[in-house]
């Protein structure tokens, strides 16, 4: 693709990145045939191509951009499939996410619009007042009824009108059930059950301790099972990446630069062998660090070490291998009458941002299950972080299309790795739910994930 950026503009560092970004383009469209948004509405602009003109258009022209652009780049859910097709390898991920910081610098959005954001940029990497968020929603609950669901998947949502419809969305994603904090959320050590193999730092994450607090105490409990010391380090938290796709990069790079400096301080004291993330999401965010600070001469070589430490769980337990398991016969125990037959769901972060994709399903295979794959394997579920309050249509017509595929299958249970796909088809099927480690600690020893019956 020819660009026209001045000298000046490929002063900024962003610019001149983008600028490389948008050169590998050659408009083949490969990239249409697997973007949700494109699939659903089979609308150029809901496109990357499109997407890409948009961005390209805005930043060389140093100017505001109009609402139109900004409709179409807010429905990009960045699920970076994309990236997975495109054969000129376009880094769509750090483009659309320097279109979206140049949108919050520089459009005027509306009040309503403006005051969602902030109350979802605020809340999000706070568990505390995130729980606390969720407890007054469950007594404004009922109320969602009452307000416009909308059907229309092409409106506009920047008008007043598509307020009441993530306010209603926001209230119906509430779950009816909320845990309580988990201990295992607090800054400690834990140490392995037998001779210590190996010590890795677990990422406590944010809006998993107040939805699934159960992912990280199976993790926990895995992890020290195979001889593995796990410290939940002090100061580490939110990766940051709720907030850096609401544009906001100054906010993501501080939440970066504080689990920086929590991990390294473990890793520089008694040594860190990787740093587990157990939400697929955040573990990209994890793993681009590097990219994020690349502009800091302080910083960058501190996040380049942290992001090559970290590690999906499931990366990590395919390398370790699981051990110290129950066994019968040379093999792991059944733990049901029948081996259980899984579907597992790979989130978009997974298997588009993190190429992560054989490891979770030989894990569940060695583990005993039966796994099958899902058609359309490729296509988000809609959940997308604030995607869904956001772009509540999209999303539900995502989250239909994704659940009446896996239901095509026929299996016992669902498994996937990151809370918020978990926690997003449980809203559409039946079919029970959990993450992918807590189906391996229940193979290996622990208790049996609460979902299933």
């Amino acid at each position: 693709m020819q660009t026209n950026f001045t000298l000046a503009q490929l002063a900024d560092p962003d610019a001149a990145r983008s600028e490389n970004i948008l050169r590998k383009c050659v408009h083949c469209g490969f990239c249409t045939a697997t973007c949700p948004t494109f699939v659903l509405l089979g609308d150029e602009r809901d496109s990357p191509r499109g997407r890409i003109y948009f961005i390209k258009a805005m930043l060389e022209g140093g100017r505001a951009p109009t609402s139109s652009e900004v409709r179409h780049v807010d429905r990009c859910l960045s699920c970076l499939a994309c990236m997975t097709t495109c054969p000129s390898g376009v880094n769509y991920m750090y483009l659309v996410d320097h279109g979206r910081h140049y949108i919050e610098t520089r459009y005027r959005r509306s009040p309503s619009d403006r005051f969602l954001r902030a109350v979802l940029a605020w809340l999000m990497p706070r568990p505390a007042l995130f729980r606390w968020a969720l407890m007054l929603g469950r007594l404004a609950k009922p109320l969602a009824g009452m307000l416009p669901a909308g059907s229309d998947p092409a409106y506009s949502d920047l008008g007043g009108a598509s307020f009441w419809r993530r306010i209603r969305a926001m209230l119906e994603a509430v779950p009816q059930h909320l845990e309580g904090p988990s201990a295992v959320d607090q800054p400690q050590t834990f140490a392995a059950v037998g001779l210590r193999r190996k010590r890795v730092a677990l990422m406590p994450g944010c809006g998993q301790q107040v939805l699934a607090p159960e992912v990280n105490e199976a993790t926990v409990r895995l992890l020290t099972r195979h001889d593995v010391e796990v410290v939940n380090a002090k100061g580490s938290g939110c990766c940051g990446s709720s907030v850096l796709h609401l544009g906001l990069k100054a906010d993501a790079v501080a939440l970066a630069k504080r689990n920086i400096e929590a991990w390294l301080s473990e890793a520089d004291g008694a040594g860190l062998d990787a740093i587990v993330v157990n939400a697929s999401g955040c573990g990209t965010t994890v793993k681009d660090y590097g990219h994020l600070l690349a502009d800091d001469p302080a910083w960058k070589q501190k996040a380049e070490q942290v992001a090559a430490l970290a590690k999906d769980i499931s990366e990590f337990m395919a390398e370790i291998g699981l051990v110290n398991v129950r066994l019968l016969n040379g093999g792991l125990v059944n733990v049901s009458e029948r081996p259980l037959t899984v579907a597992y769901h790979s989130a978009c972060s997974m298997q588009h941002g993190q190429k992560v994709n054989e490891q979770p399903k030989k894990l569940l295979r060695d583990a005993g299950f039966v796994v099958k794959e899902v058609p359309e394997g490729h296509l988000c579920c809609g959940w997308a972080g604030t995607y869904q309050i956001l772009q509540p249509e999209l999303s539900r017509r995502l989250r239909e299309r994704k659940a009446a595929n896996i239901e095509s299958v026929q299996p016992d249970v669902i498994a996937s790795g990151n809370f918020g796909c978990v926690g997003n088809i449980a809203a559409a099927t039946a079919i029970p739910i959990v993450h992918t480690v807590e189906l391996l600690d229940w193979a290996t020893g622990g208790p049996k994930p609460r979902a299933l019956p």
